[in-house]
């Protein structure tokens, strides 16, 4: 039976369980032989710590662990080198002093076996030291590998958290950012005792601040030739996971193919440069086979803390910001602030790119796939509509009941009263833009959470786009909403635009829904249904 390596950082222990292994030895290979420093960003469990475990084994020379792998042909001349590897993913730094006192243990550790310095110098001072010993007892230069760089700003990033530092109080983000830029600063320092630099991390923003004073890193993170270095592609998938495959389609009565289809839907459609290679979510991936449930499993992990803190403030909405074409720094070089919190979702995955325009160099974002999209606009819509006090799920059910069971009324009084339950201080805008932009959200959040059937959002026709299209198994529903309006002229929009027409002779039950949206009350002011049964 295949063993899945869910959880599994470590390559020996991969390598030596008998666990599945997607071999990326050849891209590996080509990276520790083409440059010396480089950076990757990736989201969260995307692979970046077994990555850097296997350049770790290779660089420690134990070629017995890489037998039958690519890069088992592909070298020649196994070497050992030094290795000094540092995991900030297992701390918190929103407690003063960790990260300084993570960073001296380390330090001390590798003193240990390379020698203490004989005068008092800093942190990074004291790693130099050591690099520059272990050169010199072995002859060969050191590899530094480190993994999730940019966590000890994460964790404070948008914080008040604070530390004391020679009786005065810091702001604990400024503090770690300066204690990260000492210790980073000895690769300049270094540079000749050094054999090969990795750097990870999910964010790209935080480098110009650390690593100034740094050698430039080259930053692989968009690169066309090391797109799939961390990840599954589809090829991948169909190569080594063809029996699980076979296994869920039994399970669930469907074809292999049917199999790929869903997995591609829920899990598939990451890019990481302009060469737009599927790539999917390993993580997500290997619990569905380990579960034979195709579910949401990357998503439920857990939402970044920081990434909350920094929705919770914008005023950006999120139909604002997906299915937009942006020039590259606006998502990958800027820092994201509470006006453009575009950087961070972007570089978290909870977009990704879905075109590349090359005549204006501009990248289309959006969603990668239906789990990130139904995951982050659950989580988007809680905000939101956090005045619910988490019942939002329920009135979601009860939204889907009446529309399984065709009962248009029902769900105009499940919508009218969902939103008269928004506290009037939440709804309230002081110009017409913004009450437009209200009303523009709402329906947006509201229509994006009915993922359970077909939902098309301001669908475009021959005349016009649709406010919405919700197609269930026995019935269509075609949406109408007028900010301030009446539903009749919803209705008769939708009539005289034929937003209808497409569904002709189809067999389901249509519905034509006209509603009015009152900006003063916050909710429905008018819900009219034209079709169904008695018209057909």
């Amino acid at each position: 039976m295949m063993k899945f390596p869910i959880g599994v950082q470590s390559f020996e222990q991969l390598r030596n369980d008998g666990y599945v292994y997607v071999d990326k030895t050849d891209l590996v290979h080509r990276l520790v032989k083409s440059g010396k420093i480089y950076f990757l960003s990736r989201p969260r469990r995307f692979g970046k710590s077994l990555l850097v475990s296997t350049i770790e084994n290779y660089f420690l020379g134990r070629r017995e662990l890489f037998k039958g792998l690519a890069i088992d042909a592909l070298e020649k001349d196994w070497q050992e080198y030094p290795v000094f590897h540092i995991d900030f993913n297992s701390s918190n730094f929103t407690e003063a002093g960790v990260l300084d006192q993570k960073i001296d243990a380390q330090v001390a550790a590798w003193e240990e076996i390379y020698g203490r310095p004989k005068m008092e110098v800093d942190v990074g001072g004291r790693f130099a030291q050591v690099l520059r010993r272990a050169h010199e007892q072995t002859g060969r230069r050191c590899v530094v590998l480190i993994d999730e760089y940019d966590k000890p700003l994460l964790d404070v990033m948008d914080t008040d958290y604070t530390i004391e530092v020679s009786g005065q109080r810091r702001r604990l983000e400024d503090w770690n950012r300066e204690v990260l830029r000492g210790f980073y600063s000895v690769f300049k320092a270094a540079d000749n005792d050094l054999q090969f630099v990795l750097l990870t991390g999910v964010t790209k923003f935080a480098q110009v601040s650390v690593f100034s004073g740094f050698n430039q890193a080259n930053d692989i993170s968009m690169s066309e030739k090391y797109e799939a270095l961390c990840g599954i592609t589809q090829e991948e998938l169909e190569r080594y996971f063809a029996e699980p495959i076979d296994v869920m389609a039994e399970k669930l009565g469907i074809t292999h193919d049917e199999v790929l289809q869903r997995l591609k839907a829920q899990y598939d459609g990451y890019h990481f440069s302009i060469a737009m290679k599927d790539i999917y979510n390993p993580f997500s991936l290997l619990r569905a086979f380990d579960e034979l449930r195709i579910d949401s499993y990357w998503f439920v992990t857990g939402s970044p803390e920081y990434l909350m803190r920094l929705m919770a403030r914008s005023s950006e909405n999120l139909n604002e910001l997906v299915g937009r074409y942006y020039p590259p720094r606006m998502f990958i070089e800027y820092k994201a602030t509470p006006d453009m919190p575009l950087p961070i979702i972007y570089q978290s995955g909870y977009l990704t790119i879905k075109d590349y325009r090359q005549s204006r160099d501009t990248f289309l974002l959006d969603y990668p796939n239906m789990e990130v999209q139904n995951g982050f606009i659950s989580l988007a819509a809680s905000e939101y509509f956090k005045s619910r006090n988490g019942k939002v799920d329920f009135w979601l059910q009860d939204l889907l009941d009446a529309m399984e069971d065709g009962k248009p009324d029902r769900m105009g009084q499940l919508f009218t009263t969902f939103l008269a339950d928004i506290p009037y201080t939440a709804r309230r805008k002081e110009n017409e833009r913004e009450r437009e932009r209200y009303f523009q959200y709402t329906l947006y959040l509201i229509f994006k959470m009915i993922n359970a059937y077909h939902t098309a959002i301001e669908q475009p026709q021959s005349q016009g786009r649709v406010d919405c299209i919700v197609e269930t198994p026995k019935h269509v529903y075609i949406f109408e909403f007028k900010l301030d309006g009446t539903a009749d002229e919803a209705l008769a929009q939708i009539e005289d635009k034929g937003y209808a027409r497409p569904y002709a002779s189809d067999p389901r039950t249509v519905f034509r829904i006209g509603a009015g949206f009152s900006s003063e009350t916050g909710t429905i002011g008018e819900w009219k249904t034209a079709g169904g049964p008695r018209e057909l």
